[in-house]
């Protein structure tokens, strides 16, 4: 009835994993594969704390305005009972 499309082809698996990792230690040795494991793992942990930088940052914003938001309406409700109060005592 409905075809499965993947999204990103077939995953290596068994033999074609194995090349891959024959041809990463053939190209970069070793003893660097761990370092560039290590480096990579470090990236991660920077990208994931800029991203919850962020997203704490936009929480603080929104809830500010949030803030904003009421404190200007509480402004807005003394500002119009104020005018009234004066109108009353006009006349």
């Amino acid at each position: 009835m409905f075809e499965m499309i993947p999204l990103f082809g077939p995953v290596p698996g068994g033999m074609e994993l194995a090349v891959i990792l024959l041809i990463a230690v053939l190209l970069f040795g070793a003893n660097k594969i761990p370092k560039l494991a290590r480096s990579t793992g470090e990236a991660m942990g920077e990208f994931k704390k800029g991203r919850e930088e962020v997203e704490q940052e936009l929480q603080e914003m929104q809830s500010s305005d949030t803030t904003t938001a009421a404190t200007e309406m509480d402004t807005d409700v003394e500002t119009d009972a104020d005018v009234e109060t004066e109108s009353e005592s006009e006349k």
